[in-house]
């Protein structure tokens, strides 16, 4: 019995999963970013942020109050794998259906993205961040956890704000595989760079300075960690694609409005 029914769950959630992964449109304040544009504004280590087009795109912007539903992790040459095209697959990040993959810069092709990039890390602390999310190439999502998938099938779920950071994380083992920014706040947290970590004040017990506090940080769990918290981090740098690469806004084709005809 138990057998028939993980079946049944595991069926269920595969299905919930492709209908949550399947792209539709949706409109973008903000232009695609140039594929050549962020390919050359890049640096091993850096997170990428993605405003995304799929079905479960919609909850994570409003759980998150955010425009990012996405994030990967660029790893450079870390592997040698290329996409049908020949481009070097050169970002890993967590996809609900195949879990832990590399894709190339092809995949955000038509999206808005950004730049998130950590600040005084060297190259060793570098390779064992992408060697940690490396690692875990292949690991893929439970969908047997239906409960997990359900919650995102209202793009506007009716939860109070202070709780929409849980709901993210409701689930069982592994509750938010599906939101790729749990495996890069792993990475990030096994060399210990902070991304918003809990900040605590304690007295410095300096005899000369019994005012002074000291200030403690402690880890977040990574299962609530969202894409949007790396932008808003007060450790990593904001890198735009387009103004990296020399924008000069004199270079724009400005074309004045058509006049309205006078009835």
């Amino acid at each position: 019995m138990a057998g028939l029914i993980d079946a049944a769950t595991q069926w269920l959630g595969t299905r919930l999963g492709r209908y949550l992964s399947a792209t539709r449109h949706a409109h973008s304040v903000s232009a695609p970013t140039d594929p050549g544009s962020l390919m050359a504004s890049l640096k091993p280590g850096d997170v990428v942020l993605v405003e995304g087009q799929a079905r479960i795109s919609t909850p994570i912007k409003y759980l998150t109050q955010s425009t990012w539903s996405h994030a990967a992790l660029y790893v450079a040459d870390a592997s040698d794998r290329l996409d049908a095209q020949g481009r070097p697959c050169c970002f890993i990040e967590a996809d609900l259906n195949e879990g832990v993959r590399l894709v190339s810069v092809a995949e955000f092709a038509g999206l808005h993205c950004r730049i998130c990039r950590p600040v005084g890390l060297d190259a060793a602390e570098i390779d064992a961040l992408i060697s940690y999310a490396m690692a875990r190439l292949g690991q893929r999502y439970d969908l047997k956890n239906v409960v997990d998938l359900v919650r995102y099938l209202l793009a506007t779920p009716p939860v109070p704000q202070q709780w929409r950071r849980r709901m993210l994380a409701l689930g069982s083992g592994d509750p938010t595989r599906a939101i790729c920014s749990t495996l890069i706040a792993q990475a990030f947290q096994s060399v210990h760079y902070p991304i918003l970590p809990i900040v605590e004040n304690v007295p410095t017990g300096d005899p000369q300075c019994p005012g002074c506090l000291a200030e403690i940080l402690h880890v977040r769990h990574h299962s609530l960690f969202v894409p949007r918290d790396f932008d808003v981090s007060p450790y990593f740098a904001v890198i735009k694609p387009t103004l990296a690469q020399g924008f000069d806004h004199h270079r724009l084709d400005w074309r004045d409005p058509v006049p309205e005809a006078v009835s």
